[in-house]
């Protein structure tokens, strides 16, 4: 096989397949994303109907069931389904992971409440989120792989961006949907049943999706290598034989999806639980202004995706990482100041003081065994900050004003939380939703967008970096497997990981250093990595 099929430089592909190509590929990616986040914002509803409510460990697995299994499974879907895509074809492998999605995604609207059907309707719910975690652990790799190996390879980084910039574009139709389907139902149906439409609405995603791609034809990368006899015989062992891949599976692991991943999700998750629990913002209003920052950020994807083209894979990659160990805690700042400016003052005029002797956080216990840590809990879903000081006897104070505790001690959680507010308002702090001001929305915006752009650097690139990071008979599986684990477990933890920083500190802000420690170490690796790493033909 000659140099260029070897490689995956392939003939150029005319301009109207390659909308097609970029189009269907990128239906799968807006797929996997709006139902994650269907699941993020119907979860308190989800959690209702499918698990018993006086049940708290079955409460707690549905959080991890929504937020982790999935993410859980991804690696074991991209060996999979990896394997499949790089001995049987690209465009039947991820037309599979579409079908798969579908399924899954649509599924959990149609599965009966636990009032009905009792705990199988957990059951049904957690072997839905296997299905899908193992589809999109097929799905991103084949879109990218996919796009990559149509593509002429000085217009590489900006066709790969647009499977980037449509992890956004999930996000926004998803919102849309949301908002759509409430402003049209009346409270009682969109809390009985309204609530499922959504997850029905996907199948029409996954017919558009499907029929998009059944007018593709195979991978010419994959033909070429077809037809020459030059396919894996086993593309899990290859990945880990061929010469030069494990440096290569190394840096794509810890340098590219590791850090790239935590940023990503640091601009999506990190400023919207920012905006809904630290600044408490109305839930709809914050979750508006996410979405307009969206629209900024899926521009500068393949903005970073063309620059990448111009000037290098690893300048704006490398660059990024860079402008986000500095600007992270500024935007952060930004964000928060903007939308509840009252509530940031009261926070440098009348700090909240927890002093005790046993105050220490359990993120995992339903209830928190020691006073203190109970007081920390109710602070922290409170959105309110705090520091910590030892003492003998727990006290709690706002400035030089200190707060009684006497009928904080006598209710239940939710007692505890209204006694704790009120004793807060009476020192000047305002813990009712809020929304922030038109500047305060413009600052907001601002602060997000430069998150989304600080993401995009990184994130936009991405695609094209991994792809032409590893061989092509090899290439589905070898850029699926680092990939998924990055982003399944440095960045499928940050939410949970993040608010526990948060909690154990009482600083909204100090769950930002889980992100900024990943990409200190990610920064070398990658900025080392990246010179020696890629194939030859692609440098």
């Amino acid at each position: 096989m000659g140099n260029d099929s070897a490689q995956g430089l392939v003939p150029a592909t005319s301009a109207a397949d390659m909308r097609l190509v970029i189009a269907a590929s990128s239906a799968g990616t807006v797929f996997e994303w709006y139902d994650f986040f269907i699941y993020g914002t119907l979860g308190p509803i989800l959690s209702k109907t499918f698990f018993p409510a006086d049940n708290a460990m079955l409460s707690t697995l549905l959080f991890w069931l929504v937020f982790a299994v999935g993410f859980g499974f991804r690696p074991v879907g991209a060996m999979v389904f990896g394997f499949l895509g790089d001995r049987l074809g690209r465009k039947y492998t991820f037309l599979i992971t579409v079908v798969l999605m579908g399924i899954a995604t649509a599924g959990v609207g149609l599965v009966p409440s636990a009032a009905q059907i009792g705990l199988f309707a957990p059951a049904l719910v957690i072997g839905l989120r296997i299905l899908q975690g193992l589809a999109l652990g097929g799905e991103y790799g084949g879109a990218v792989v996919y796009v990559a190996e149509h593509a002429a390879p000085e217009r590489r980084g900006f066709y790969t961006s647009f499977i980037q910039a449509s992890v956004m574009g999930g996000f926004v139709l998803s919102l849309v949907v949301v908002l759509l389907c409430k402003a049209t139902m009346p409270i009682e149906v969109w809390a009985q049943w309204g609530w499922r439409v959504p997850f029905l609405l996907s199948l029409g995603l996954l017919a558009v999706s499907l029929w998009m791609r059944l007018k593709l034809s195979e991978s010419p990368v994959f033909k070429a290598m077809q037809d020459e006899g030059e396919l894996a015989a086993n593309p899990l062992k290859e990945s880990l034989t061929y010469p030069g891949n494990k440096r290569r599976l190394f840096v794509a692991l810890f340098g590219i999806s590791a850090g790239g991943s935590v940023i990503w999700y640091t601009a999506m998750f990190s400023g919207l639980s920012l905006l809904k629990t630290g600044m408490r913002v109305d839930d709809t209003t914050a979750e508006v202004l996410v979405g307009v920052a969206c629209l900024f950020g899926m521009g500068l994807n393949i903005t970073f995706g063309w620059v990448a083209d111009r000037v290098g894979r690893a300048v704006p990659f490398v660059g990024g990482y860079v402008a986000a160990l500095l600007l992270l805690f500024p935007a952060a700042w930004l964000i928060g100041s903007s939308a509840n400016p009252a509530l940031a003052d009261m926070a440098r005029r009348a700090p909240v003081v927890v002093a005790g002797a046993d105050c220490r956080y359990d993120a995992f216990a339903a209830e928190q065994k020691t006073d203190c840590g109970r007081l920390l809990g109710d602070l922290t879903a409170a959105g309110v900050r705090y520091r910590v000081e030892l003492a003998p006897v727990l006290a709690l104070r706002a400035g030089s004003t200190a707060l009684p505790l006497t009928a904080w001690h006598a209710g239940d959680k939710t007692a505890r939380r209204a006694v704790l507010e009120s004793a807060l308002a009476g020192v000047g702090y305002n813990l009712g939703k809020v929304h922030p001001s038109l500047w305060g929305m413009i600052g907001v915006v601002a602060g997000l967008v430069l998150t989304m752009a600080l993401s995009a650097a990184t994130y936009g690139p991405q695609a094209v970096i991994l792809a032409e990071m590893f061989p092509p008979r090899i290439r589905y599986s070898s850029m699926s497997i680092p990939y998924h684990i990055g982003v399944g477990y440095f960045g499928g933890f940050l939410p949970f990981i993040s608010s526990l920083i948060v909690a154990q500190t009482g600083n909204p802000y100090a769950g930002l250093w889980y992100t900024w420690v990943v990409v200190l170490v990610a920064l070398p690796i990658a900025a080392v990595g990246l010179r020696h790493a890629r194939l030859p033909a692609a440098q």
